[in-house]
């Protein structure tokens, strides 16, 4: 009889036990929560804004559409106007290419443009077809043998798809008066920080 009488009093005993280490338990866990929400974030997940990305475009026409006449062999032949954004840190210079892949004897260069200084947003309208440039730009031969630009002129058809595409470089370009496409690419190799485009479609 004293066995079961006292066996309510060991049962309380007990469960007032199991409650103390629970609640000591959770005490252990709480500073740990704790701790772990004041870590420094790794580097590279700043909470903050990203970084701009490098973007080009034209204020001529817009990506995808159609290249204005102005701008093609039926037109004028000036070359349209060009702003960038967002160059990398360390960049040099920019190089230009501007080429129609769409061309019956293969892709057909249009323009090339290299050493433009890395303080330049924009090329303005209508560029000189010189070689050199007044702010140290130089400007290579394209598929139609000329220096600077020529624009859209495919044959009758289809429409042909134009690209200009614009490299952010760590180094400024060595390369001989009249270099071509080729020439800038192979040069270019190692030193491309950033790549962007813009795309024109024109048809005759």
């Amino acid at each position: 009889m004293l066995f079961l009488s006292s066996l309510p009093h060991r049962i309380s005993a007990r469960r007032s036990c199991c409650a103390v280490s629970a609640l000591l338990m959770g005490l252990t866990v709480l500073p740990v929560l704790s701790l772990s929400s004041s870590l420094p974030l790794p580097q590279g997940s700043s909470k903050g804004a990203p970084a701009m990305t490098f973007a080009l475009r034209s204020p001529d026409f817009a990506d995808g559409a159609n290249v204005p006449r102005a701008f093609t062999c039926e037109g004028e032949d000036r070359s349209p106007a060009l702003e960038w954004s967002g160059a990398p840190a360390g960049t040099k210079t920019f190089a230009l290419i501007a080429d129609d892949p769409d061309a019956p004897a293969g892709t057909w260069v249009h323009w090339v443009m290299y050493n433009i200084p890395s303080t330049t947003h924009a090329l303005k309208g209508g560029m000189e077809k010189k070689e050199q440039l007044a702010d140290g730009s130089r400007q290579g031969r394209n598929d139609f043998r000329k220096t600077g630009y020529n624009g859209p002129c495919p044959p009758p058809g289809k429409a042909h798809r134009y690209f200009f595409k614009l490299y952010a470089l760590g180094t400024e370009l060595t390369l001989a008066p009249g270099a071509g496409k080729s020439d800038v690419e192979h040069a270019m190799e190692g030193h491309i920080l950033a790549r962007a485009e813009w795309m024109g479609r024109y048809k005759r």
